[in-house]
Order: C-alpha cells, then structure tokens, then sequence
C-alpha cells in the first residue's frame, strides 16, 4: 500500500478484487498508470498497466486500446513481454502482462552510463528478434525507445514491451511524453520514423529507424536530434543527418556503427529490408568479437607480463637481500643473489602463471587465438583517439630519433677515428639526447594507436620462450589438476593440442623418428587461421558487392560475384582440407599409440599435410586478381 492514500489505487483495487491483488505502483506517465500485482489464481507476480481513466472514458480510444492490446497478446516470443489477459471492469481498461524483473534501457544508461559495444550489440539483436517476430504476424510496434525495453536482472536479456499499445493511445490522444529527468530525450518526437513524423503509413521498417535511434542512444547516451518542442525535433527526424557515432566519442566497432546508421537512413528503402537482416548482420559482429574466457582474459591483459607494483617494490628487496647475503659471504654471495634473483625470481612468476592457465583447462595453444583477440578489440578502440595510421607529429619524431642517433653514431665514429674528444663528445651527446627523447615521444605515440606492450608479449610467449615456459610450467603440474580443455577455441586449436599432447606422450626414440610432426601441425593450424580470416574478408566482400553495386552495370556486378564466390567456394575447400590433415594425424598419432598403424604410416600422413599446406601457400600467393576485385567493391562500413 503506497504511503499517501491514492484514490486511483484504492478504486481499481476494489474492481479487482478477488482477480489481482495489488502491491504498488511500479510508474506512471501520460500513457497509464503500471502496478505490480500478484495473479490470485496462479499465485504469479504479474504487472498491470491501466488506461488513465480520463482517456478511457474516450469510447475510441478505448475501443482502440482493447483493439491494440488484443492483438499484442497473441505475439509469443521470448523477447517480447507476454500480455497474459485484456479486460474491462467497470470505467477501467487494462492489462496483465508478465513481471519483468530488472530495468528499462533508459534507466540502464541514465544510471551508469552508454552501454560497451559487445553488450548493446546482444540487447539490440534481442530486440530485433523481437520486432521481427511481431512482424511476421503482421503487427508493427510504432513506438520503439528505451522506455519499452526492458532489462531482466536474471538472464540480461531484452524483453520489448507495449507492442502497438502506446502508439494507439498517443496517435489519438497527440500527447508526447518527457524523458529523463523531466528532458525531452526519450518522448515519441525523438524516436519517430520520418514518414511517421509525416503522417504516411508506417510498417516495419519504421520500427528499424526507431531502433536506430534506441541503438544510438545506447552506445553514446544521447540522441540524434533534440529540440525545444516536438515540431523542432520532428523537422529533423525528416530532414538532417545525424552525427556520426564516432564522432560522439562513442567507442563502436564500425561493423555496429554501419547497422546503426543503416537504420537510421530517412528513406526507408535504404533501411535494412528486415528486422532479421539488423540481427543477422549484429550477430556477424558479435561472432568477431567473442569474449575470451576470464582466464585467457585475465592472462593477455595481466598475468603474461611482468608489472604492476610489484616491479617497483622487487628490486627494493632484491638489493636488500643481496646486501645481507653479502655481509655474510662477501661479494660473490651478493652477485650470486642479484643473479639469481633477476633470473629465478621472474622464471619462477611466469611459470606460475603458465601453471594457472593449465590449471583453467586451458593450453599454450589457446594464447595465439586469445592475444590476437585482445590485439583486434583495443586496435578498434584506440584507432578512435589515435587513427589509423602514423600522425603528422609521430613522423617528425621519428625522423628526429633516426637523426638524433645517427647523429650520436657519427660522433663514436669521429672519436674511434681519433677527432679530438672534445670535438666528439658533445656531438655524441647531443644525438643520444635527441635521439633518445625523440624515441620516447614516438613510443608514446605509437602506443597511442597500437598495444605495443600486448604485441611485444604476444610474440614472446607465442615463441620459444612461451613454448617452454608451458612445458615446465606442464612438468611441474599435476595431471589431476589439469581440467579438460574448453571448447571455445576454434577445431583446428583443439585437434592440434590434442596431437600435441599425444605426441609428447611417445618415447623419446619414436619422436624423433617421426621429425618436425609438431612443427607441421603448428603450420596447419596457421593454414586453417588464415583460411578462416580470408573466408571473413570475402563475405564481407561479396556482401558488399551485391548491396552496393547494385546500381551499376548487372554484367560487371555478376562478374565481381561470380568470382568472389568461386574463391570463397576454394578458401573453404582449402580450410576443410587443412583441417581433415589435421585430424588425420591425431588419428595416427591415436593408432600409434594403440599399437593398430607403424611410424612409415604416420610418416605418409605427415608427407600428405605437407602437400597441403602447400596447396594453401600457392593459394594465398595466387590471389592477385581476387585482390584487385575487393580493392574495386565499396566497403560496406565506409558507405
């Protein structure tokens, strides 16, 4: 019971007597009042919206709330609010829908800010599912925002609330609702298609432009067109381009970015065609930018590096130490500690943390895939502040670091060939100093659009170095403490770890008979990578081939496509084949140890790989041609 008396409450809780029992009110608005509920026949939670009375008593738009809310009900899906019964009771109109625990996607931003890119991504393909349902059943929403889609706590799924209801109370009623904190940001004017603002007929590409506008908001926390009055807002819904996503300060992968601003064209035929083609093309988002596993995650980003306060604080005690061992057994205990402390000391941390990842279930095969990941997403993220490319001021300062050493090796010349030292000195000192603050300044701009630190790791403990460390790190590790392996990692990783592990399980006398099999499988496992990242750039391509070029000439459109999908059709041959290598020598290496095939066999299997990965190479060096054609096909996410 709210604290003050409500009359309203009071009134529609004695109509409903017996049906619902209502606890409080949940919002109100000018398009109702919502009340949470409980069902007294199922004992559910449920939650009640109610036609304000005074609008009710409009015989029209009652009529037409029923008429709307009727409709709604029959949609079943799992990202739609199920509206479990409509009724009428005396001077009320309502209905019960189910209680969605969690928030609205208003709240959501205005309580902690735009939402990350991966996350908006999934909450916008889950409405997209939703319109796209409802509008296969022929039912269009006409009133998408972030006030009707709602956020469950439990599963963070999205839930799309009020199907046609608001838009049937609002088109008779000409009212328009405030937004946060009493601003005009998320009333009807802001998320209104432009033919709906001009009164034409609307269908479901109306409701793609209204997601446009929800996804705008969701990624940059405000929206594209405000004003002082609805007219204002409405006079540029039909006739300005918004600002560009990037140019918000929004961090959104251009693949996102180019979905939104496709929403958002004025004319609808330059829309998607869709609900389900905005949803397939954000799950093509989503799959390129998979979320590690927390423990690939924690290690790419922290633990495969050696930083943090401890960094600062070891030396400290390291010098302490080798001082008290000195004052005890002289020097050569003092260097002997310093040695082994610069050694022993970070082997002994980074072995830790290899062992961490096989304690996970994961391998050292799994940290190519994870560190190219993590390289890929902050590659987007910083080329937002720091481009694409070297700055105007990062080449000067390059150009003054390549001086300044030259310039500092010129002057050791000079004093090698015997130039007074006085001359040389203050040669030598003046490049060093330039060169060396000028190489500073660079790095700094060189980090600021490339994760130098994750790539010079990357390629230390993809290497030698991080191949042994895993072993030691393997050695030390008891097997029962080692969980079986994820599944997240692409099927040419797990089959080649899998050889791997059953390769180190033979004798020492059968491996090296059986040569580099290790370093044949790394090679097809790079085969069957590139093959998958060459498949993603001719989708793409061949995506927008048929989207963009359509308005030119049909014979070079079907030319550009015939060959596209032909190397598309030979990329994929090549990976399957890649991969069937593969698993040809885990078979053999399984038959080996099971004593049914002989090393010749294995040998034969290894020689047929060989020939495969060669297949590849010429592929991949023969694709000049192939080249020339994507150079030619517009970018999607640049158009």
């Amino acid at each position: 019971m709210p604290d003050a008396v409500d009359t309203l409450f009071l009134d529609f809780q004695s109509a409903l007597a017996g049906r619902y029992s209502l606890e409080r009110e949940l919002g109100r608005g000018g398009m109702g009042v919502v009340y949470l509920a409980r069902e007294v026949r199922l004992d559910r939670p449920v939650a009640i919206k109610l036609l304000p009375p005074t609008k009710a008593a409009d015989a029209a738009l009652r009529d037409r709330f029923l008429r709307e809310a009727r409709t709604a009900a029959k949609l079943s899906h799992p990202n739609i609010v199920q509206i479990y019964a409509v009724d009428e009771v005396g001077d009320f109109v309502f209905f019960a829908m189910a209680y969605v625990d969690g928030e609205t996607l208003t709240g959501r931003v205005r309580d902690r800010g735009p939402l990350p890119a991966g996350e908006a991504a999934r909450l916008l393909r889950d409405v997209a599912w939703a319109l796209g349902y409802a509008h296969g059943q022929g039912v269009v929403h006409r009133d998408v925002k972030p006030d009707n889609i709602l956020l469950e706590s439990g599963t963070g799924r999205a839930l799309v609330a009020d199907f046609g209801i608001a838009a049937a109370v609002r088109g008779a009623a000409l009212k328009y609702t405030a937004g946060l904190d009493g601003e005009r940001v998320t009333g009807t004017p802001e998320f209104m298609a432009p033919e709906q603002a001009l009164g034409e007929a609307v269908d479901g590409r109306s409701d793609l432009y209204s997601l446009g506008v929800t996804a705008y908001f969701a990624l940059s926390g405000r929206l594209p067109f405000t004003g002082a009055d609805a007219t204002e807002v409405l006079a540029k819904q039909v006739t300005e381009a918004p600002l560009a996503l990037a140019d918000t300060g929004a961090a959104v992968p251009r693949k996102i970015a180019h979905v939104v601003q496709r929403c958002l064209a004025k004319d609808r035929a330059e829309r998607p065609a869709t609900a389900a083609d905005v949803a397939d093309q954000l799950t093509v988002a989503l799959e390129r930018r998979k979320e590690l596993p927390l423990a690939l995650r924690a290690f790419v980003k922290h633990d495969s590096r050696l930083d943090g306060p401890g960094v600062l604080l070891y030396p400290s005690l390291l010098l302490l130490s080798a001082g008290l061992v000195g004052g005890v057994l002289g020097l050569s205990g003092a260097w002997l500690t310093l040695v082994g402390g610069l050694t022993v000391g970070p082997l002994g941390v980074l072995v830790n943390r290899a062992r961490r990842v096989l304690r996970s279930g994961f391998d050292h095969g799994d940290l190519e895939h994870a560190f190219k990941a993590e390289i890929e997403q902050g590659r987007e993220e910083r080329a937002f502040g720091g481009g694409h490319g070297p700055s105007r001021m990062e080449r000067v300062l390059r150009f003054f670091t390549a001086t300044g050493f030259g310039v500092m090796a010129f002057g050791i010349a000079m004093s090698w060939a015997g130039v007074w030292w006085q001359t040389a000195a203050p040669i030598t000192s003046l490049g060093a100093i330039v060169g060396v603050l000028s190489g500073a300044g660079t790095l700094i701009m060189l980090q600021r659009r490339r994760d130098v630190d994750s790539e010079f790791y990357a390629r230390l403990w993809n290497g030698p170095i991080g191949r042994w460390l895993f072993r030691l790190a393997r050695w030390i590790t008891p097997r029962s403490a080692m969980p079986a392996a994820f599944t997240h990692r692409p099927t040419e990783l797990s089959i080649g770890l899998a050889a791997d592990q059953l390769f180190e399980k033979l004798d020492k006398d059968t491996r090296k008979r059986l040569g580099d099999l290790p370093g044949a499988v790394r090679g097809l496992e790079r085969d069957a990578q590139r093959m998958r990242a060459r498949l993603d750039v001719l989708n793409e391509a061949l995506a927008g081939a048929e989207e963009h070029m359509s308005a030119g000439p049909r014979d070079r459109r079907d030319r550009v496509v015939a060959e596209l999908q032909a190397e598309r059709d030979l990329v994929q041959k090549r990976l399957g084949e890649a991969v069937a290598a593969l698993e040809t020598i885990r078979l053999g290496l399984l038959r080996l140890h099971a004593g049914t095939t002989t090393v010749q066999s294995l040998t034969t299997d290894l020689g047929l790989a060989r020939r495969v990965a060669k297949d590849v190479d010429q592929l991949l060096d023969g694709r000049r041609e192939v080249e020339r054609l994507l150079a030619s096909t517009p970018d999607p996410e640049r158009a």
